[in-house]
């Protein structure tokens, strides 16, 4: 009997895997699918999924892999890509992405992981094989989980190996649904709550030298307004070994509407993405065309029983924000802990009711951030007067009147420019990738200190780093004796708390090391002048939010969970904490 099924070899699937494998947990993946992904769907790593992949061993991989800073710095928007006049192709708007490659500030020092781009096609493979060696045999493609029933003791399924058609039985206390909802979902009747089709796309993965009409090489994705057809496409380049504009590899996205059927024929959807990007003759070599709709749901439950629902099976999100994947792999960060803490005696089983009220409410809000992020689109593309279906010359003229300088066509570019800068909200929405908390009010594994939730004057763009209970754990700087680097972030041990107190905590620290032989925990002084690590730049002294003898107790998976003023009666008061935070299990 395994400690946990986990059905699907995505992101959430394969994440899971590697942080169960980490933590000690027993466990099999099945994946009816024979290998990981061939669609080019996401690609945006945000910080937070870069923490938790550099956890598990394989971020300076995908660093490596991924596109380089330089070229990620922003996104462009286009009048097309390439015609017969100069006008085809000129930039009229440009937004900073995603911390401008490392030039931002409150970026850089959010975290010591910056943001990266590698799709999914290469990203899987990167995530299958350190799965696969940190479980040798336990992760098996094409492997279809054909049925299974769900106790109060476990779960029972039924396996399909697709290769030999064999079936065979798998035992497990849990189970984990990283299907995309195509099956454990349907079967226990979640219903996917939410706004659907809201816009129909056929995706085009293509290979091409584009090197000659693309360009601005700090610029990751290009939106072309289409004033010769009234439509928009999108632009992004895919490597593997080159980016920017000498990219070998792209996709484009073509909007079509829900009645037409020029979207559901190839050899139109490939004519239509030569007339969008001006190349009737270019050499381009087609490798996949799919056709998806938008839309932004998210399951009425995460958890059924001895099930739990992680990724595209609990939410599904426009590609606006790039807030799918990295939901989905911060979905399974949450979880594997609690199932550990669980399955080794840690923790009573109702620490497993916190992933619902902990991941719904800020995958929900995902869900609606990359519904407005799409909708905004629209708006600066109505802002600019282009008319779908409408005469190709009255569109230009309307384009044309962006970069006129003209006294009497002030005002229209500047609203233009208004509605692009206010894309900000996509890809500058720092708080809603870095800064999202689990509040006390929802979860019985983070305490109140009584402290007000801080004042933010832009709860999308900025992220203001604070140790208050149910916030992520500040990055700050620190130095050992030796004077060498490393950050609060490193403190954290995989499946352990960490209990940092200030520089005059020491009875924090002792009581610490006496509670450490009934749970995982760790304790370390940091101040400014004294402790066991030194905080030279006063930054964790700054977040902390308490004196030089107060302390707080972070969760393995980086979350603040409590936080105490005075050591008044150390022990009593951490034990304490400890037996709320795990369910009373000792």
């Amino acid at each position: 009997m395994h400690d946990v099924l986990i059905v699907g070899g995505g992101g959430a699937g394969l994440t899971a895997s590697m942080l169960l494998s980490q933590l000690g947990v027993d466990h099999l993946l099945v994946s009816a699918l024979p290998t990981t992904s061939v669609l080019p769907k996401a690609h945006v790593l945000n910080q937070r999924t870069m923490e938790i992949l550099a956890g598990l061993g394989i971020a300076d991989t995908i660093h490596e892999r991924g596109t380089p800073p330089e070229q990620m710095r922003y996104s462009g928007w286009y009048a097309g890509l390439a015609g017969p006049t100069e006008d085809y192709g000129r930039r009229f708007g440009l937004v900073e992405s995603w911390g401008c490659g490392g030039l931002s500030g409150d970026w850089a020092s959010a975290s010591p992981q910056g943001q990266t781009n590698l799709p999914q096609i290469r990203l899987e493979p990167v995530l299958k094989a350190r799965a696969e060696e940190l479980a040798p045999g336990r992760i098996r493609f094409g492997h279809e989980l054909a049925t299974f029933t769900a106790g109060t003791d476990g779960v029972t399924a039924a396996v399909l190996d697709r290769d030999s058609g064999q079936t065979y039985e798998v035992r497990a206390r849990y189970l984990l649904a990283c299907d995309g909802g195509r099956t454990v979902g349907r079967r226990l009747g979640v219903v996917m709550e939410g706004a659907r089709d809201l816009a129909r796309i056929a995706t085009v993965h293509l290979s091409a030298d584009l090197s000659a009409v693309a360009r601005d090489p700090e610029v990751l994705i290009r939106w072309l307004t289409l004033p010769h057809t009234g439509g928009g496409a999108t632009m992004v380049p895919m490597g593997p070994d080159r980016w920017g504009p000498d990219s070998e590899e792209w996709v484009v996205h073509l909007n079509y509407a829900a009645d037409d059927p020029r979207g559901l024929d190839d050899d139109k959807v490939i004519a239509d993405l030569r007339t969008a990007l001006g190349l009737p003759d270019h050499p381009l070599t087609v490798h996949l065309i799919t056709r998806w709709s938008i839309e932004g749901v998210v399951a009425d439950r995460f958890r059924d029983g001895r099930v739990f629902l992680l990724g595209d099976a609990a939410h599904r999100h426009p590609p606006t924000g790039g807030l799918g994947l990295n939901s989905a792999i911060q979905d399974a960060h949450n979880l594997a802990w609690k199932l550990a803490a669980v399955l080794h005696g840690h923790a009573h089983e109702r620490l497993l009711d916190t992933y619902e009220p902990e991941r719904k409410p800020v995958t929900a809000r995902n869900v609606q951030r990359s519904v407005e992020n799409a909708l905004n689109h629209i708006v600066a593309t109505q802002a600019a007067g282009i008319v779908p279906g409408g005469d190709p010359e009255a569109n230009w003229r309307q384009l044309r009147r962006l970069w006129s300088g003209l006294p009497e066509d002030a005002e229209h570019a500047r609203a233009v420019h208004r509605a692009i800068a206010g894309q900000s909200m996509e890809f500058n929405e720092h708080n809603i990738e870095y800064g999202y908390t689990y509040p006390s009010a929802t979860s019985a594994a983070v305490l109140d200190d009584g402290t007000p939730e801080p004042a933010n004057p832009d709860p999308i763009r900025l992220y203001q780093p604070c140790a208050r209970p149910g916030h992520p754990l500040p990055h700050a700087w620190l130095e050992d004796e030796r004077g060498q680097r490393l950050s609060t972030l490193d403190l954290v041990q995989p499946g352990r708390f960490l209990l940092i107190a200030g520089e005059g905590g020491q009875d924090w620290c002792e009581a610490a090391a006496e509670l450490a032989a009934t749970w995982p925990l760790d304790a370390v002084r940091v101040g400014h002048l004294d402790g066991d690590l030194l905080d030279p730049r006063s930054t964790w002294t700054r977040h902390r939010g308490h004196g030089s003898d107060g302390a707080v107790l972070i969760r393995p998976d980086r979350f603040i969970a409590w936080r105490a003023q005075q050591p008044a009666d150390a022990p009593a008061q951490l034990s304490q904490a400890l037996q709320s935070i795990l369910g009373e299990a000792r």
